[in-house]
């Protein structure tokens, strides 16, 4: 994850790229991201997060995030993505039930009554929930007072623009501009 920041003091735009990075890597989504782009303006105040992610995020099924194989007792599963190991086992639990499902290990789970074509099928994690997750993440990211926000969504680019005070049409324009340079539309 390539990080750029801008802003009007070095030492602050130094810590809040740290804690982007942190906060994305706790929340296991910086391998969702390629690109983001920081510009910190405190005095203005003016704060724009944007973000291009790797790909639009879309819905994953089991299949994608994991080998599935028949068996003589059901279908076996191995988690090859571990970001995706409690989205699956939950699915597994609400269609199964705890009894049918037994987890070998963290990644290897035995699915009794299962059909490998169901189960390959099933969808375990939504590009929703990635949005709202590292939109959320944007959020805790900034600096406390922030009461006016504007979000552009478009495709792969997330842009938050924010300020303490009245958004005004200059700030919005900024927003716009860092929105474009990340690969996003120009009229969101």
């Amino acid at each position: 994850m390539e990080i750029e920041v801008t802003g009007d003091e070095q030492y602050g735009s130094d810590v809040y790229s740290k804690l982007f990075e942190e906060i994305m890597n706790d929340l296991n989504k910086a391998v969702l991201i390629d690109r983001v782009k920081l510009v910190l303006r405190p005095s203005v105040p003016l704060f724009v997060f944007s973000i291009a992610l790797r790909a639009e995020p879309g819905s994953k099924s089991i299949a994608d995030v994991s080998t599935v194989r028949m068996e003589s007792t059901g279908v076996h599963v191995t988690i090859t993505q571990e970001r995706y190991a409690p989205d699956i086992l939950a699915a597994l639990w609400a269609r199964y039930g705890r009894s049918n499902v037994y987890q070998q290990t963290r990644f290897d789970i035995d699915v009794t009554g299962a059909k490998e074509s169901d189960m390959a099928e099933m969808i375990v994690s939504s590009g929703e929930e990635d949005r709202r997750e590292i939109m959320g993440a944007i959020w805790r990211t900034m600096p406390e007072g922030i009461k006016n926000r504007r979000t552009l969504v478009d495709g792969n680019v997330i842009t938050v623009i924010a300020t303490e005070e009245i958004l005004l049409p200059e700030m919005v324009q900024v927003g716009r501009e860092v929105h474009e340079s990340m690969g996003g539309a120009a009229v969101v």
